[in-house]
């Protein structure tokens, strides 16, 4: 008679896969909890320590770490040695196993989880059956999943489960059970606070396979990362339109970044992962409406984020043009309405909560990883230094903090002119700062004038300040920290610019 080990934290489709199994002929062994639900089930099982001879001991945790069980796994059929020690000792072999492991993701997240719940909740028999079960593939199936068990019952029923199947099944249990471990690492990483361990082990779970990469050649998949608690794509819900493309995931995170930077009502347009129109308001109506002012042409086919509900006036500029994905907190019933009449508009509910703790950003390079916290950094961890004889007025502090909350997030070299609450010109990802300002600059036109200018780095000669000053720019604010910050300050003072420093820069490459 064959045998199957069933152990599961989650019982989903237990009972019909261990009625299946034993309609099959098979000989069902089981602990605790699901030895319990399977009587309950009114079928047949054997306790563990019916096979081990052995009682389970401390509360459980010692139970099938026994040579009963891992030698009735780790014996290989066609080894005659193998079987003859089996024969001799009187240990049955085991062809099928079961396991789920005990919930240590589930209960690490939760609010007011406390260390000694988080250790009693890793699981040590569990993996150790099944790398035992995984490793022996070729004698013995082992499932992981309960998604797999109608599968595995309708193949061995249709004669057995062929040595393709048998492998992915394990395959299945190696990428689970190192997920398992990946989460305990991280979780005793973040408890001793070692933000850089000797080795960085993360891990993800898929959300989808996506339809091609950054270009049609390439393949791609999407993940997210487990218990993840802030805003994210991976955890938005889709309301309307096409499913998500690579690109499209990448620029509507640049956009739920930006966003995320304001508290007051705030739109945030956004054109292949750069800010190209941002806006603030009393009502996120008006802040739209900014957003779009400040770049009218590249807003066209782009991402728009905002951090208050969507009601009908705002959707209704938002169906004027087109769009590829509107991504807000909620929507009203008018506004979605609305929207869901365009059918290809990806419409998207996200949370618009930062993250409670500091996390890292991960940039893969050949061969390798480089791990940095994110860039977290705001107005309020600095004390500013006005270095020119002009202080600035309010609006321009106003517009001065927007600027520096919007060119953090622009590709270096990075320049935004903002005026009145709005951008009115972005320049990005320019090999010089001049560079990048004059872009910033004919991209705002006569709006230039009277605006800020924020760079998210200092400026190593004066030219940027007089580009600026030919522009209108009345306000910058830049990090400082240059040896020839002075002639920058000198040329401010000539012009009768203000010129704020932060000693704080933004780098985005």
């Amino acid at each position: 008679m064959k045998r199957a080990l069933l152990s599961v934290s989650n019982k989903e489709g237990l009972s019909e896969f261990a009625k299946g199994l034993i309609d099959l002929g098979y000989e069902l062994i089981s602990t605790g909890g699901t030895k319990r639900a399977i009587e309950e089930a009114g079928l047949p099982v054997l306790s563990i320590s019916e096979i081990t001879e052995f009682p389970e001991i401390m509360d459980g945790r010692v139970k099938t770490l026994h040579p009963s069980v891992h030698g009735g796994l780790l014996a290989k059929r066609s080894n005659e040695e193998h079987m003859r020690q089996l024969d001799e000792l009187k240990i049955g072999t085991i062809d099928l196993v079961a396991v789920n492991l005990y919930p240590f993701k589930e209960t690490i997240a939760k609010p007011d989880v406390t260390e000694a719940d988080a250790i009693e909740n890793i699981d040590i028999g569990g993996p150790t059956m099944l790398r035992s079960a995984a490793k022996s593939f070729e004698d013995v199936a082992v499932v992981v999943d309960p998604e797999d068990y109608p599968e595995v019952v309708s193949s061995l029923k249709a004669g057995d489960l062929s040595f393709e199947s048998r492998k992915k099944l394990a395959a299945k249990v190696f990428r689970h059970t190192a997920n398992y471990d990946a989460m305990i690492a991280e979780y005793f990483a973040d408890v001793t606070e070692e933000a850089y361990p000797e080795t960085y082990t993360v891990t993800y779970e898929k959300v989808q396979s996506l339809r091609y990469g950054e270009n049609p050649h390439q393949t791609a998949a999407f993940y997210k990362k487990a218990n993840y608690n802030g805003a994210s794509l991976a955890n938005a819900e889709q309301l309307n339109g096409k499913e998500l493309s690579y690109n499209n995931i990448q620029d509507a995170n640049a956009a739920l970044d930006v966003v995320l930077e304001f508290s007051e009502p705030a739109a945030v347009a956004v054109k292949h992962m750069n800010p190209c129109g941002v806006g603030t308001g009393e009502t996120i109506s008006e802040a739209y409406g900014k957003a779009y002012a400040g770049d009218p042409v590249s807003i066209f086919g782009g991402i728009v984020a905002l951090n208050r509900e969507v009601d009908e006036q705002t959707a209704a500029k938002l169906k004027e043009i087109f769009l590829e994905i509107v991504i807000a907190p909620s929507y009203s019933k008018e506004a979605l309405d609305i929207l869901t009449k365009k059918k290809n508009l990806r419409v998207l509910k996200a949370d618009m909560k930062k993250p409670e703790s500091q996390t890292h950003k991960l940039t893969s390079v050949s061969g390798g990883m480089l791990v940095q916290d994110t860039d977290e950094g705001t107005l309020e961890d600095v004390e500013l230094e006005v270095a020119t004889e002009r202080q600035p007025t309010e609006q321009e502090l106003k517009d001065l903090e927007l600027g520096w909350k919007v060119v953090k997030h622009v590709k270096s070299n990075a320049i935004v002119a903002a005026k009145s609450d709005q951008t009115v010109g972005v320049g990005a990802g320019q090999m010089n700062r001049v560079g990048a300002a004059k872009i910033a600059f004919e991209q705002a036109g006569d709006q230039a004038n009277g605006a800020i200018m924020a760079s998210d780095a200092f400026f190593p000669m004066p030219d940027t300040v007089e580009a600026a000053a030919e522009a209108g720019i009345t306000a910058i604010i830049q990090p400082g920290g240059s040896k020839r910050d002075q002639d920058s300050i000198d040329a401010c003072n000539k012009h009768g610019i203000a010129m704020v420093f932060t000693k704080m820069r933004h780098f985005k490459h």
